[in-house]
């Protein structure tokens, strides 16, 4: 009997990818992770078995796997000062929440629709108007390209100011 094949729309080599990342970029410096509208939790189970983090999908709709931490709620920014590190992969309407959290922790964040004003803004311009956000609020941000197919593969790291 294999294992069972999980089923993602994109790319689901995203999910490991961004899981290397967070562990060659912060190594030991975090703990607490919050995967915020981290769906199945796919990425958070591999922070958990590969690099033994502490994480939990922070979601609304509770479709989490099996063995995964989750809270059926939205993020608020507020809370984001539980966890040391705030990722947003693809997080839809939480892409605001992600953003806002930055201000607190650090945050990983990769948006893709654009939830996050009213103009209708392509991928660069969303990627654009959340940098302009961070400048206004004196949160640290690199852009970073990430390698997994789509385009939708542009993210912003960001900590929080000083």
């Amino acid at each position: 009997m294999g294992r069972k094949q999980h089923r993602f729309h994109g790319d689901a080599e995203r999910f490991e990818v961004v899981a290397a990342f967070i562990y060659e970029r912060y190594g030991r410096s975090v703990r607490y992770i919050a995967d915020v509208a981290g769906g199945r939790g796919m990425l958070c189970r591999i922070l958990q078995k590969k690099y033994n983090y502490e994480c939990e999908v922070i979601d609304p709709r509770g479709w989490t796997l099996r063995g995964v931490d989750s809270r059926q709620i939205k993020l608020e920014p507020s809370d984001a000062s539980y966890y040391d590190l705030i990722v947003g992969l693809h997080p839809d309407e939480a892409t605001r929440a992600v953003a806002e959290a930055a201000l607190v922790r650090p945050a990983v964040l990769i948006p893709c629709c654009n939830f996050w004003s009213e103009e209708k803004l392509g991928r660069d311009e969303l990627v654009a108007a959340i940098e302009d956000f961070y400048r206004q609020h004196r949160v640290r941000f690199e852009r970073v390209t990430f390698e997994f197919k789509g385009p939708k593969n542009i993210g912003i790291v960001s900590e929080p100011p000083l």
